[in-house]
């Protein structure tokens, strides 16, 4: 099905709408039923709502007008049952032509289901702010924020919360984390980008050698390879969480530098041998040079493709970018890092890891 064919509703960004479900209906409820309650609101974690690129494809699961309400540790034993069951009781079927009520669908997600009596099966979590980010996260971000914590959350996880949005944080607890959460430390920055600029230099030169020996393929991959980690590169140049692969593209096109990099990687992408995409390449390698250059944050690097040893393959030099980078930094716990090793994005691809943060998180304590 077609964004231009959902047959039930017209489309309103998810985040609108619970901001809107809040504002309409949760806030008086809870005007009425709780005036006394300290709490907080917000619509932060997993879903293309919350990153602002849901569609109206978007709406046939796991979308719909849906928040979470934080309470204090101490409130949460004795007020959250009956919390829910009044949210249930008192809330209006439907906000903004969208229904309250949820069902699970055959494949274990929640959608929309219009109701006309009896309870609301609402979108509503209940929580602790404690809670949730311990199995969010596997921490609490608070002040105490490691180094190591840094490196061990995936930027997807991150951008999940600062992408979100915030109705009422009447326990203060969730504005702080968010402006902490913001961007990684200066130094630890610089880590990232040194860590990138060095995964580039070590695979820079194979994809022409790949088709000097006739494998278009291989050269196809490393060249591809190639320009997904440029476009790493570029998020972390222009200080922005990358998201998880589905809205990795969507993401990167509204990067300042997209506009003249997106046209050069399709025809990386699109070249038929292995001279026509270095050509590509060097195009784009010299144009993140550039950027890296006009960052200043070390001294004005060559911007210009050189040959690769004496092979006949033209490259940038990205390891005098990962060296020069790496030696600005100045903060004592950065610096004893594994030498570029990077953050957890940098060095694993699993889905697992990087979409359920808790579990590695678990996983990882067992061997500390």
């Amino acid at each position: 099905m077609s964004d231009e064919d959902h047959p039930l509703y017209e489309f309103l960004p998810g985040l609108d709408l619970s901001e809107a479900f809040y504002e309409e209906a949760v806030k008086p409820f809870m005007d009425k039923h709780f005036p006394e309650l300290v709490y907080s609101a917000a619509r932060i974690g997993h879903g293309s709502d919350v990153l602002g690129y849901d569609t109206k494809q978007s709406m046939d699961h796991d979308w719909g007008p849906k928040l979470q309400i934080f309470l204090k540790d101490g409130d949460y034993g004795s007020v959250k049952e009956d919390l829910d069951t009044k949210l249930r009781d008192h809330l209006p079927y439907e906000i903004r032509g969208f229904p309250t009520n949820f069902k699970q669908t055959g494949s274990g997600a929640l959608a929309m289901s219009p109701i006309e009596s009896g309870p609301v099966n609402h979108g509503i979590v209940i929580n602790t702010v404690s809670e949730f980010f311990t199995e969010y996260f596997g921490l609490i971000p608070n002040e105490g924020l490691r180094i190591v914590d840094w490196l061990t959350i995936p930027e997807q996880i991150i951008q999940s919360i600062v992408s979100g949005r915030i109705f009422h944080d009447g326990l203060k607890a969730i504005e702080p984390i968010i402006k902490r959460l913001q961007y990684y430390p200066h130094d630890l920055w610089l880590y990232l980008l040194a860590s990138q600029w060095r995964r580039i230099s070590q695979e820079v030169a194979f994809m022409g050698r790949c088709g000097q020996v006739g494998d278009e393929l291989g050269s196809r991959i490393v060249g591809t390879r190639l320009v997904h980690d440029l476009m790493k590169l570029c998020f972390l140049m222009e200080k922005q969480y990358a998201p998880y692969i589905k809205w990795f593209g969507t993401a990167f096109s509204k990067l300042k530098c997209a506009k003249n990099l997106t046209p050069i990687f399709i025809q990386i992408m699109d070249a038929d041998t292995w001279q026509e995409r270095e050509r590509y390449l060097i195009e784009a390698y010299e144009y993140v040079a550039k950027m890296h250059n006009n960052l200043g944050i070390t001294k004005p690097l060559q911007a210009k493709a050189t040959q690769f040893r004496n092979r006949p393959f033209m490259i940038i030099q990205a390891g005098d970018y990962a060296e020069a980078i790496q030696n600005e930094i100045k903060d004592d716990e950065v610096k004893i890092l594994p030498a570029y090793l990077g953050g957890i994005d940098q060095y694993v691809d699993s889905t697992d890891v990087l979409g359920y943060t808790n579990r590695f998180r678990r996983f990882w304590s067992m061997y500390q």
